[in-house]
């Protein structure tokens, strides 16, 4: 890949796209980024405490201001958080700025990967069983991670290694 191409990881929580994103900047020889890990680091606190105290729409503030920051980089390898895809600004930013991956995973796998993970602030509503809200969530957000991606691989049934050689073969072949 001679011109470095940003790569940009977008789907649902539980997608992979932390841990596909790592291994595939290794692979790469390209900087990652997570932009979760981003916000926890420039405020010091989880991305729980942040959406408590500043609430869904503080924290969206935070993560754009991110994600604008990022995909102005070159070369890099970038996780973006599930719902990051909901600000137009965001969606314009990483469709315009490098190649959009939509990690794609079902309910199922979703609620799996999920279960024991208390950072996750969407999931910890007394009122909702998490299921509810997966599948909330995904219809808000499926067609908007379908919009802007240049590549769409699920992640159910394979592994990091097998899903970020998908990748990188498209990127070779430019297929994508």
């Amino acid at each position: 890949m001679a011109d470095k191409r940003n790569i940009f990881l977008v789907g649902p929580m539980g997608a992979g796209k932390s841990t596909i994103g790592r291994y595939l900047a290794q692979q790469l020889n390209m900087e990652f980024f997570d932009s979760d890990q981003e916000i926890e680091k420039r405020t010091g606190a989880d991305i729980s405490w942040v959406f408590d105290v500043e609430g869904e729409e503080g924290f969206r503030d935070r993560e754009e201001k991110i994600i604008n920051e990022l995909t102005g980089k070159q070369g890099i390898v970038l996780a973006t958080g599930g719902g990051s895809i909901k600000s137009q600004k965001n969606r314009s930013c990483l469709s315009a700025r490098g190649i959009v991956v939509y990690l794609k995973t079902t309910i199922e796998k979703q609620l799996s990967r999920t279960q024991h993970d208390k950072k996750r602030p969407l999931l910890q509503q007394i009122n909702l069983s998490p299921s509810k809200i997966l599948k909330s969530l995904a219809e808000e957000r499926n067609p908007l991670y379908m919009e802007i991606a240049d590549l769409t691989i699920s992640t159910d049934n394979q592994n990091t290694k097998i899903v970020a050689n998908q990748i990188i073969y498209m990127l070779e072949k430019e297929i994508i």
